[in-house]
């Protein structure tokens, strides 16, 4: 090629065709996740949305996560229809936990050459996730960045905008010894500690196809996407005061929980009180990983943990169960002595 020769941005690794594909592909995905105040639809420059006129004092509450390591999986096991799901549980999840009911959703792709089947298979499953969060997914933007990722590989972030009533914000502050600590199932691992994740599998070799939980996969069970708690919750604070929740993400249980507790009180968690999935301990003894690390790392089958008053226990516990979760009463709030840990496990 000559110096005279006249250059397109198809020759720079950019194919603007690839692009516009992606995006007429996108579009009946974004549709299907279309709610009240949606007013306008994906390709503009910016996206519109109204508050529910409903709310009377608006707090908006917003979130933005990645997926992690767990990519490296997707990329190694060629799966790429869950981890959109994943990218909106992040930041949903995380938003619920304030009380917020979430609104809508962007995602942002970026990769060196664009696959478009990929890229559909993954913006699938973020449409799946904002699905089951009930919010909108209503713009983002996929950069086709050549020389700055690797062949096949890609990475996302994701951004969610919820919004609250003032005056119903939960923020922790009334969590006081004697309440109830309810902890709502995990599908999985999520999207946490993936980078010791891939380590145990490293080290150990497992033929990531082989039946491993039922009739599931090693593989099935490693990418299973992360569970959704945004409507089942939201519809059990219409009849219950929920005075505290914690997402369980990076850092486990004993990092997450006392994020949302007051300085003065403690967590106290029974292990027996729930099952623990499989997963989670033939992580740990193909890992060597000693019981603190476990709980300090991954959800260990805890995905959601929810504070209410003791007096209304059985009634939060029967509406997240009539909403679908598998619910069990994990452990309670007691009195912090001196600066002993917020959680603890027993």
């Amino acid at each position: 090629m000559t110096q005279n020769t006249s250059l397109s941005y198809r020759d720079a690794g950019v194919d603007i065709d690839a692009g516009d594909a992606l995006v007429e592909r996108i579009k009946p995905l974004a549709k299907k996740t279309l709610r009240e105040g949606v007013l306008g639809g994906i390709g503009g420059f910016g996206a519109l949305f109204e508050v529910p006129k409903r709310y009377k004092e608006p707090v908006l509450v917003s979130g933005t996560d990645g997926v992690g390591t767990k990519l490296r999986l997707a990329f190694d096991l060629n799966r790429h229809d869950t981890v959109g799901q994943d990218l909106v549980a992040m930041s949903v999840n995380d938003i619920l936990v304030l009380g917020a009911e979430s609104l809508f959703f962007l995602d942002y792709f970026a990769c060196g050459k664009l696959d478009v089947d990929t890229a559909a298979s993954v913006v699938g499953g973020i449409a799946k996730g904002c699905e089951l969060a009930g919010c909108a997914l209503i713009g983002g933007e996929t950069a086709e960045m050549p020389g700055m990722y690797p062949a096949g590989e890609y990475d996302l972030a994701g951004f969610a905008v919820g919004v609250v009533e003032k005056s119903k914000a939960i923020d922790g502050k009334d969590i006081a010894p004697g309440d109830v600590v309810l902890g709502l199932a995990s599908s999985g691992a999520h999207s946490n500690g993936y980078s010791l994740v891939r380590k145990i599998i490293e080290r150990s070799k497992p033929d990531m196809n082989a039946k491993f939980d039922g009739d599931r996969t090693l593989a099935d069970v490693v990418m299973a996407p992360t569970r959704i708690y945004v409507k089942q919750v939201l519809a059990t604070m219409q009849k219950v005061t929920i005075k505290g929740m914690a997402h369980i993400t990076g850092g486990g249980l004993l990092e997450n929980v006392p994020r949302v507790l007051p300085e003065n009180v403690v967590a106290e968690l029974t292990k027996s009180s729930w099952p623990r999935p499989k997963l989670f301990d033939w992580m740990q003894a193909e890992g060597n990983v000693a019981e603190n690390e476990m709980h300090r790392v991954f959800n260990c089958g805890i995905g959601l943990v929810v504070v209410v008053a003791a007096a209304d226990a059985d009634a939060a516990e029967a509406e997240l169960k009539a909403q679908g979760e598998a619910v069990y009463r994990i452990g309670k709030i007691r009195a912090r002595s001196g600066d002993e840990a917020q959680t603890v496990v027993v």
